[in-house]
């Protein structure tokens, strides 16, 4: 009696109803995917187009109107994203101090003279600017201050943080930390002069100096 061979069951075909089913599913992902990306490309082309605002034209120029002009979207799609002047800007802001953050990690680190430069050139550019542009706002704007207080607050924080990083401060030394702050304030008073002249020239020899007071300051 010959061996009685039995063959392997196949695996069921999928469904006709299945198969429709995980085809729209993809449709509807590659749908969904560059709707996201859509929309973040436009929430980034409001902030960056805030920031200019600020920067060019100050507070009282640079409304929801004209941010969403220079952007190239329509009011109702700034709206979408940020529901307030407020929103807006504040959220500009904080996209600047990220932008801010983000240029001080990228910073390589070749020495502290090269560190203190770079700080300085972070105070003295259109982001600061822009900041600066906000910060005058808040102190006559009730509804706007307590936020950006808040925002600058962190940002302060950050970038005390990533300062002592970049320059190897050892904080638990005397005077060390008061090294480190002095030079961020003494990199946002150029930004300040910088605003009305061109101080480039005068600068150039207050980093200097700041340099070298810098490097005998934390040893």
């Amino acid at each position: 009696m010959g061996a009685v061979t039995s063959s392997s069951p196949s695996s069921p075909s999928p469904s006709p109803s299945a198969s429709a089913s995980a085809s729209a599913a993809k449709a509807g992902h590659a749908r969904h995917a560059p709707k996201q990306d859509r929309s973040r490309a436009t929430r980034q082309r409001l902030l960056e187009a805030a920031v200019a605002c600020l920067a060019e034209h100050g507070w009282a120029g640079s409304t929801v109107s004209v941010v969403a002009e220079r952007a190239g979207v329509s009011r109702g799609a700034a709206q979408h994203h940020f529901p307030t002047r407020e929103d807006l800007f504040t959220g500009a802001v904080e996209y600047v101090a990220e932008e801010r953050s983000a240029a001080l990690r990228a910073l390589p680190v070749q020495g502290r003279a090269e560190v203190v430069a770079a700080l300085v050139d972070l105070y003295t550019g259109p982001l600061f600017r822009a900041a600066l542009q906000l910060w005058v706002a808040a102190s006559n704007e009730p509804q706007l201050r307590p936020r950006v207080t808040e925002l600058e607050a962190r940002v302060g924080r950050e970038t005390h943080r990533i300062a002592v990083e970049l320059l190897g401060a050892d904080e638990s030394r005397p005077g060390a930390r008061e090294t480190v702050q002095g030079l961020l304030d003494m990199a946002r008073g150029l930004g300040l002069a910088n605003l009305l002249t061109d101080d480039t020239a005068r600068r150039a020899r207050v980093v200097a100096q700041w340099a070298t007071l810098v490097e005998e300051g934390l040893g």
